[in-house]
């Protein structure tokens, strides 16, 4: 019966505390701060958060927005959370000084709430190019006599951009559009901020009515929402926030995590300890921590570049460059396997993010930096490789050759004698005594033909 009593109590006080927190007026709205470049961890913790605000009942969702842009994906990620949560979602660019440039406008836009704070812009929403440099245009043919703009038709018209930037523009047209007659703003500036890359400060956002509300901070932005009526996929809901408790809940473990590991250059450095690990292990076998860690360490690297856009001739040129740094170790190229692979590692660190998007580039520094730590590593050990080959033979049945030793009986033909602190079957031409001093000419299976050492030789 206790363990019985016990849960009907606890029911009973959390039927309490909720009955007290909906009379204090507006239940808990929770606080999701999205700060700087988005990518796969930022999707990934909104994602998440907007299902844990449905579980817990929460009163509304707040996107404190303060970014640059980010990836494609992961902003279309985000979008899908937010037009399938069930809880209200208010995007607001905040604190003063904050922005919401690119992807962080789509966001906004996608919200059924859209706020800002004095002071904070959103906008310049053209997609950064993707899969490198643009094509260049097309020279401008020679003007026809008679003939003036009007008359030319888009086929004679030179080529100003690249078919791929001009589908790419569309594409992030319609889709900002699309979101800004869902959400009932003005349509006409989303497609400019798309395809004239231009912005707005706060107070001009609410007077083209691309945002609904300008609040200071969070809590004035609760208050203002008060009473709103919004549509979310559960269908209409009336906001109820006055006097609401606010939650701020910021990025875990996981997203801190997964922030660090889908950095670029993060990525590729793990890369680099994964196939560095596992050489050590297989040059050093039993080991065990070097392949262990590299392992791991490449498992990982290879984990945040699929959550990446990546290039994969780039991906493939880094492969194929610490192919080559690896094989110089064993093979007796004459530096050429080396200095290839140093080439194709820097080529294809360059090429290996496949997006220009800010926050998301590896830098020229890195990839030089990593090129001459494994350059230097290569031919650091090639060269240790090379100094052990030409030195003398100090063990085994061939440093026997040219050895000396002690006779440990009279001889004139065969006797026994000590060797490196070993005792050898021995054989001369000519006598010899105990005691005597003796050189090693040849040897045949484990008898030794020797030589009387010349005086003073005790080697």
């Amino acid at each position: 019966m206790k363990p019985l009593l016990r849960l009907a109590l606890s029911a009973l006080a959390s039927l309490a505390f909720a009955g007290l927190v909906a009379a204090a007026g507006g239940g808990v709205v929770h606080v999701l701060p999205v700060i700087g470049p988005i990518g796969p961890a930022t999707s990934d913790y909104v994602a998440r958060n907007l299902d844990r605000a449905q579980q817990a009942s929460a009163t509304l969702v707040v996107l404190q927005i303060d970014t640059p842009g980010g990836l494609d994906d992961a902003m279309r990620d985000i979008v899908k959370a937010i037009l399938a949560s069930r809880v209200p979602v208010a995007a607001f660019v905040a604190p003063g000084g904050a922005r919401a440039a690119s992807a962080g406008t789509y966001i906004l836009y996608a919200s059924p709430i859209a706020a800002m704070a004095p002071g904070t812009n959103l906008g310049a929403a053209t997609p950064v190019q993707i899969g490198g440099a643009e094509p260049p245009p097309t020279r401008e043919p020679l003007p026809v006599p008679g003939a003036n703009e009007r008359d030319m038709t888009a086929k004679d018209k030179p080529a100003t951009e690249s078919t791929m930037t001009r589908k790419q523009v569309h594409d992030a047209a319609a889709y900002l559009r699309s979101l800004a007659t869902l959400r009932g703003r003005n349509a006409d500036w989303a497609e400019r901020a798309v395809r004239e890359s231009v912005s707005l400060p706060a107070e001009e956002a609410l007077k083209e009515k691309v945002i609904d509300v300008i609040a200071n901070d969070v809590a004035d932005l609760v208050t203002k929402l008060d009473g709103r009526k919004l549509r979310t996929a559960s269908g209409d809901v009336v906001l109820r926030t006055a006097g609401a408790t606010l939650v701020v809940i910021e990025p875990d473990w996981r997203t801190r995590f997964l922030s660090i590991i889908t950095h670029p250059s993060i990525a590729l450095i793990l890369m680099m300890v994964g196939v560095y690990g596992l050489l050590f292990e297989f040059m050093n076998p039993g080991m065990v921590l070097p392949g262990v860690a590299g392992a791991i360490a490449l498992m990982i690297g290879l984990f945040a570049l699929q959550l990446l856009p990546v290039s994969y001739a780039g991906l493939g040129l880094v492969l194929l460059g610490l192919s080559f740094m690896v094989a110089e170790v064993f093979l007796p190229s004459y530096g050429s396997l080396g200095i290839g692979g140093i080439v194709a590692f820097i080529v294809g660190g360059l090429m290996l993010i496949d997006t220009d998007v800010p926050g998301f580039g590896i830098p020229l520094s890195l990839v030089l930096a990593l090129a001459l730590t494994s350059a230097l590593f290569t031919f650091g050990v090639g060269a240790a490789a090379w100094r052990a080959r030409h030195r003398p033979v100090v063990s085994g049945g061939e440093e026997l050759i040219g050895s000396t030793g002690t006779m440990l009986h009279d001889s004139d033909h065969a006797a026994w004698a000590r060797v490196h602190g070993e005792q050898w079957r021995v054989r001369a031409d000519v006598p010899l005594k105990r005691g005597q001093r003796i050189r090693v000419i040849a040897r045949e299976g484990l008898t030794l033909t020797v030589a009387p050492a010349p005086v003073g030789d005790q080697r």
